[in-house]
Parts: C-alpha cells; structure tokens; sequence
C-alpha cells in the first residue's frame, strides 16, 4: 500500500486544494453532463446537483468517505421511458423523472434503515452477481443503438461529417484511456469530448451563436423553458425507474469496497454502507427536488484517487464547490449546449460498451459457472427481457422500461430456482 500523499482528514494547502479540486471536478465533469444531455434535462443543473450531493454525501458519512457524486448512467433509458423525451408523438414530460428519482431516494433510505438494523448480508443474498451481472450488461447494450444513432445521423438521415467527428471523439477518448497511464487516463470521457469538440469547431459543425448571446454570469434553469413540467406520482413511473436500484445499490456496494482498498480503510464498517447509501439516496432525492438526474458514486473520481494518493475528503468538497460554482456560468453552460450530437454519439459507443464489458467482467471475477443450468437460465431470460424489451407495454397508458423488468424477473428467478447459494461470509472479506 502506497503512502498517501494527502491522508482522508489532512488539510492542503489552498495551491494544492484549488488543483486537486479541479483535478477531481474535471474527472467527474464530461460523464455528468453527459447524462442530461442524453435524456432531456439540463447540464447546469446536473453540475450544480452533483455538487449538492456529494456535500449531503460526506456530511452523512461523517467527511470519512471521498467519494464525488454524478449523474447516474443506469437510469437513461428508464427517464428517456417515463418522461417521453425522444419519442415520436410523445408529450415530453421531464418531472416524472423528478418524481421517480425521488422515489429511489426514498428506496435508498429504506434499504438503508433496514442494513443499520439488521446487517447487510441479506443484501448479498438478493443481489448476488448473476443478478447483477447480466443487468449490467443490459444498461450499457440497451443503449448502444442510441449511440450509434447519434454518431451517424443528424435528424434522421446519415451525416458523414458529423460520423467523422464522433469517430476523432471515440478514438481520442480510446487513446487516453489505454495509452496514458497518469491523470490523463482517469478523464478519458471529458478529454475525448474536447478532442471531438476541437475537430468539429475545425469541420465547422458548431454553431457559437448561443455563447455569443449568453450572459457571464447565469442562474439555472430549475426547469427547461418551454416544456411543461407535471408532478404526479403514477405506477408507470415507480415501476419504471425504482427497479433500477437494483444495479446501483450494487454499484454503490462495490466502489465502496473498491474506494476502501484504495485508502485502506473498511468503509462497509466504518462509517458503514447503511451511511454511505443513505448519502447516496439524499443526494439523489435533493438533486430529484431541484430537476437533476439521479445519482451515484463516480469511479472516475476514484480513479483520480488512486493515481494522485491524494485521499483528503476537503479535496472532493472542494470538487463540489467548484461545480456548483461553474454551474452558474452562463456561457460555459451555452457552450456546453453547442457540443455536436455525434462527439457525444462517439463517446456513448465506448461509454456504453464499458458498461456492458464490466457486466462481463463480473461474470468472470466471481467464477459465475454457465455450466450449471440455474445460471445459463437466469442470465439468458435477463439478457433476453432487458435488451429485446425496449419498453414492454401491457396497457395504452403502461409500460415498463425492459432494464427495469428484466432486474425484477432475475431477481425472482434467483429467489424461486433450486440451488441457490446463501452468502454467510462478511462482504468484506469476499474482497479480501
């Protein structure tokens, strides 16, 4: 184990503090206003959001826990389905996704009362990886047709020169995640964006008139201009985007447990994983009440930890300041609004397969035997009911989100089917 450079609670100074925030701020930067792009919400907000959250993340975890919180990429397509955002003859309706992502908060807090009361370990029991496995492959497989729908065409129609700029993005972000190996490869996601963004200001597909017209300094828009925003809770909208809990309390599990190896601490004990995800579902619920997208832990961030040893939480809230403060600048929110569709088309296509590639890993990391039919069935109905269900739609006004459906159906296959394993070891120790 390397020595910190900076240990959790030591303080820099403000030289080190100002770098190391905008370091991790940076890290975190191109994946969090990638989602809102992607779904129909706004950027600023989902900058100003992650902020907040993070705040309301290390205050619960009693600032023992640097972990910065982002825009969440497990619910995309649930918000694309609730909200009608990209839907032909859809009524687009953003504060649905309000409302869902509220509901997760809430899901977060109950799972976490009941891990404070009980232990975690029938947590382990429902969600075991050949659960949660296949379901990750599903987000990131899920949404490979939208990427490559925004890489190629621009309405509708093929556009080769808005294609060669997702393919200069996709290839930049490759070269800095593979070739690089110091800070340069924890941000592959923000320097291939700016790679894409230079070429296509080259191409001339980036039009400045917005940037030019936008004020220095700006507040943001709580809510879209132009759309109507209604806020009603309905079964459509909880069955759509709650289920997705399932994979991001496994997410949170696991950067919790790979976050504690990086600064060498037992953060599943101390503070405890019922704080940790507590913090995580206020941060969502907070960020649901002001129009940002749910949230998660970022491995970027993590990432960022590791190669700088720099582990001092006063390093991430300062990350969350500079957000927020950056989300209150006008023009750079306008220019963020004038990044080509196929810079972000390139990205999705290595973003997403990352996503599907780690469900893959997962199988393999935790020695997942498709010999044994209880698993080859459980992966294959996931797989099948989450990539080929788009939406599945049972009525004219309900539906539910294949990802959404497909994590429901696993995890009742794994409680019903004979054979299941029953975790006793300390989640802790798993790792060891």
């Amino acid at each position: 184990m390397s020595k910190a450079v900076l240990d959790i609670h030591e303080k820099p100074r403000a030289g080190q503090l100002i770098t190391f925030s905008f370091q991790h701020m940076f890290a975190m930067f191109g994946s969090t206003i990638l989602v809102p792009k992607l779904v129909g919400l706004s950027p600023a907000i989902a900058l100003l959001t992650s902020g907040i959250a993070t705040i309301i993340f290390l205050l619960v975890t009693q600032f023992k826990v640097p972990a910065y919180l982002g825009s969440s990429f497990a619910f995309i397509s649930p918000i694309l389905l609730v909200t009608g955002f990209g839907q032909a003859g859809v009524e687009v309706n953003p504060g649905n996704a309000m409302i869902g992502a509220m509901a997760v908060g809430v899901v977060y807090g109950i799972v976490s009362l009941l891990i404070w009361k009980t232990g975690y370990k029938w947590l382990m029991n429902i969600l075991p990886p050949i659960v949660v496995a296949p379901v990750i492959i599903v987000i990131g497989l899920g949404l490979s047709g939208v990427a490559v729908d925004m890489a190629m065409n621009v309405d509708g129609e093929y556009n080769g020169l808005h294609f060669s700029a997702a393919l200069v993005t996709l290839a930049a972000a490759i070269i800095f995640n593979v070739f690089f190996k110091n800070i340069l490869s924890a941000m592959p996601i923000l320097l291939g964006i700016v790679v894409g963004y230079i070429y296509s200001v080259i191409v001339g597909i980036v039009d400045f008139t917005a940037v030019q017209n936008a004020n220095f300094l700006a507040m943001p828009d709580f809510l879209i201009p132009g759309v109507d925003y209604e806020f009603k809770v309905t079964s459509a909208i909880l069955i759509g985007m709650v289920p997705v809990v399932i994979v991001t309390i496994s997410e949170h599990i696991g950067h919790q447990l790979v976050l504690g190896k990086v600064v060498n601490r037992n953060y599943v004990k101390d503070p405890g994983l019922h704080r940790s995800l507590l913090g995580d579902g206020l941060g969502t619920f907070a960020s649901a009440l002001i129009g940002g997208p749910p949230k998660t832990t970022y491995g970027e961030n993590i990432g960022v930890l590791a190669i700088t040893r720099v582990y001092s939480v006063y390093v991430i809230l300062g990350a969350a300041i500079v957000a927020i403060i950056v989300s209150f600048s006008g023009q750079l929110m306008a220019l963020i609004e004038t990044i080509p569709t196929a810079v972000l088309g390139g990205i999705s296509i290595l973003l997403f397969g990352i996503i599907a590639a780690s469900g893959l890993r997962m199988f393999v990391e935790n020695n997942i035997d498709f010999g044994n039919n209880r698993n080859m069935v459980i992966a294959s109905v996931i797989l099948v009911v989450g990539i080929g269900g788009a939406a599945m739609r049972f009525t004219e006004s309900f539906a539910i989100e294949g990802m959404a459906l497909a994590s429901i159906i696993g995890v009742v296959l794994n409680l019903v089917l004979p054979g299941r394993e029953i975790v006793e070891k300390d989640i802790y120790e798993i790792e060891e």
